[in-house]
């Protein structure tokens, strides 16, 4: 059986650190080629990896006989490059999101099915040994029927500040990058939005996002999600990029929480503990990290030999989980709360001491701009959202 060749289009960190390390290692796959804008970055990983070719231009390596291409450029390049895709005929395994606009993954949707090629969203989170070992207890009624999922990442996203070529304190543009395409729940949600309706096996019938400002971007930086299931479960999705961003000593929390008619499902990377509690006692498990690259590529390499998509998340699950996360944000900004718009955040250190005054950092680096118009086009691309309800409506 000859090896699948795949293109890698974008050379960034998720390239560097979760695909190619991968895919290089994943049987019935061969890394036949990497493209970037920037060619000595392709040319860098072209020589770690061991690739064989690193196109100079987007052209060529459209035109090169690859069998799929994993997509990690930015998002709203996404459209671009999977039209281009379909129009070349290669099978698409795209980073999340998709894209930032529901409209655009529908029309990417239809071009891939047009051109009978496979579309598929990079949600890794599914191929932990944990999260299919999760997948595989709820189906058996490990802890009877599942009716509560409790799914937390409360974490710093590396940080609230870095430091300018002068050594000047300024905002991350990292933090702030993630923040105006939408917040936490839409950056990193989508991954436990899914991991909930695939453990499930049920859509969302209904749900409620609601937020809170520790910052103040248009989005919130902590998200609290509430999804009704049609099985009739609930899950409660709390995300956050604010949880000791500005701490000397950061630290997370992750956990995943299935309560059951006959006990607890409960995962926790920090303390590396997976355990079952039911009326049969109390079992531990082998716990493993939260992403898993290898999983994911394994099982893109047996769809894109066999046709089957067993577990792999296609596109349309992708394009569920971002209109779930989006949505839920989008309420949050519409619902703020009066109280939080007129008492906004001082971006500045608490006092190390009495005699510390602590005065405002100045952010000239950063220029946000909190008008209703503004926060459409800024976050989603398009003025038409409903984000905030109209002062009337408020007390």
């Amino acid at each position: 059986m000859a090896a699948k060749k795949i293109g890698v289009l974008g050379c960034g960190m998720i390239a560097e650190r979760g695909h190619l390390p991968a895919l290089v290692h994943t049987p019935g796959l061969v890394v036949d080629a990497v493209y970037d804008v920037n060619f000595q970055r392709s040319l860098d990983l072209q020589r770690r990896f061991g690739v064989a070719h690193a196109y100079p231009t987007e052209d060529q390596f459209w035109r090169s006989d690859l069998d799929a291409v994993v997509i990690c450029s930015p998002a709203p390049l996404h459209l671009t490059h999977v039209l281009k895709a379909a129009e070349s005929g290669k099978h698409v395994l795209c980073e999340k999101p998709l894209s930032e606009s529901e409209a655009d993954i529908e029309v990417m949707i239809a071009a891939m099915r047009a051109a009978k090629r496979m579309f598929f969203t990079g949600f890794c989170y599914r191929f932990s040994p944990s999260a299919l070992e999760i997948h595989r207890l709820v189906r058996e009624g490990a802890v009877g029927e599942v009716r509560s999922l409790r799914l937390t990442y409360l974490w710093n996203l590396h940080g609230k500040w870095t430091f300018d070529a002068n050594n000047g304190m300024i905002p991350s543009p990292l933090r702030v990058g993630r923040m105006l395409e939408g917040g936490p729940m839409v950056d990193c949600g989508v991954h436990q939005i899914d991991l909930a309706r695939w453990w499930l096996g049920s859509d969302v019938q209904w749900q409620r996002g609601i937020g809170v400002w520790v910052e103040d971007f248009a989005a919130p930086d902590h998200v609290y999600l509430h999804l009704g299931h049609t099985c009739g479960a609930h899950t409660m999705v709390e995300m956050s990029f604010s949880y000791t961003a500005t701490a000397t000593e950061p630290r997370s929390h992750f956990q995943y929480e299935l309560i059951g008619t006959d006990g607890v499902i409960r995962f926790n990377r920090e303390e590396h503990a997976f355990e079952v509690r039911n009326s049969h006692g109390t079992r531990y498990l082998p716990w493993h990290p939260e992403k898993n690259f290898a999983g994911l590529h394994r099982e893109f390499a047996h769809a894109l030999h066999t046709g089957e998509h067993r577990n792999m998340p296609t596109a349309e699950d992708g394009l569920a989980a971002t209109r779930i996360a989006r949505t839920a944000t989008e309420e949050a900004i519409r619902d703020r709360e009066w109280s939080s718009q007129s008492h906004p955040s001082r971006l500045c250190r608490s006092p190390a001491n009495a005699d510390d005054p602590c005065p405002p950092i100045e952010l000239d680096h950063v220029e946000l701009d909190d008008s209703p118009a503004e926060i459409g086009n800024t976050i989603f691309g398009t003025g038409s959202h409903p984000l905030r309800a109209p002062p009337g409506n408020h007390p």
